[in-house]
């Protein structure tokens, strides 16, 4: 990898995955902007953006499959440039739509890649790849044909194969992909089972809901270039983005109530109906809890609070679509 970042190798209790001003190119096209970013030991990683965003070729070079322009890339402190061998042991990478021999049994295929990753003797193979699909919920289809797996199912052997010599950083693109909720939950709750172990997964999707309930972390980039790093709530603040919709369900007259809120700050866009009043609130969760409250002191009476935040998908639309020309 052509460095330029001038840094030293990271120590032991470095990141997992430490992302140092990685720069993809093609031609005159930016794909990656000086990307620098750290993932913890047992993080979940959810990398999002619309696209164009730079993700594929982010992936690509994390998977070694293709050289960035510049930038340094190390995997629990291996550089993957430098010694891209010692790092694929520790890496596994899981494309979109991997496919899967369909002549071929749940196990054969398992033992097949086993033996592909140096495991020679037939009884560890074995052990390994039935740990494996026990892990990805799958220990009862060791012997079913890979042609009679279902979408999920299948999604799920590629996943056991990725995790046959034993990974500690998955990088996985788009991995729920076209799977229905009940699979995907079974994705979910593998994945989160690998993390406790101290497994770092990075993951690229586009269904931005599930990433939130599935991620420990998420990652928004745009145009090449990273947007926000951090928790949902950290993303949003970094986007900016923390109004949310205030719905109150009430027993007693509005009016009275309407008035009030009228004075108060972090407040605008109210509107009353018979027993409801909603607006935009745009104070932190401190000063929420404190309007709660005063409410209550006032002897307002609540049968509902209710707050809405833009969602993931309204978020990336909010920052994919370029300002209006004057």
């Amino acid at each position: 990898m052509n460095s330029s970042s001038g840094h030293n190798p990271p120590a032991c209790g470095d990141p997992a995955v430490d992302i140092r001003s990685l720069r993809v190119d093609y031609g005159d096209f930016v794909a990656v902007d000086d990307l620098t970013l750290a993932v913890a030991r047992g993080e979940i990683l959810g990398i999002v953006g619309p696209n164009g965003a730079g993700k594929t070729s982010t992936f690509r070079v994390l998977a070694t499959l293709m050289e960035p322009t510049h930038g340094d890339v190390y995997f629990e402190g291996v550089d993957i440039a430098e010694d891209t061998r010692q790092a694929r042991r520790l890496m596994g990478y899981m494309p979109d739509l991997a496919p899967v021999p369909s002549d071929l049994k749940v196990w054969e295929f398992l033992d097949f890649y086993a033996a592909a990753y140096g495991l020679r003797d037939a009884r560890v193979r074995r052990r390994r790849a039935d740990r494996c699909l026990e892990t990805v919920g799958l220990s009862n289809l060791r012997n079913n044909g890979c042609r009679e797996l279902s979408r999920g199912q299948t999604q799920r052997v590629v996943l056991a194969k990725t995790l046959l010599h034993e990974p500690r950083v998955l990088i996985l693109d788009e991995p729920a992909s076209g799977l229905d909720p009940l699979a995907r939950r079974d994705l979910r709750t593998a994945l989160q089972t690998l993390a406790a172990t101290g497994a770092t997964i990075l993951i690229s999707s586009h269904i931005l809901g599930e990433l939130s309930e599935m991620c420990s972390s998420l990652c928004i980039l745009n145009r090449g270039r990273l947007m926000a790093h951090g928790s949902v709530t950290g993303v949003r603040a970094q986007l900016g983005n923390t109004q949310r919709r205030i719905t109150l369900g009430l027993l007693s007259p509005p009016s009275e109530a309407a008035e009030w809120l009228t004075r108060q700050p972090n407040i605008g866009g109210l509107r009353v109906e018979s027993t409801r009043i909603s607006f935009e609130f745009t104070g932190d969760d401190d000063a929420q809890a404190t309007l709660l409250e005063e409410l209550v002191r006032r002897r307002v009476r609540l049968k509902a609070f209710e707050e809405r935040r833009s969602s993931l998908e309204e978020l990336l639309v909010d920052i994919a679509t370029p300002p209006s020309l004057p």
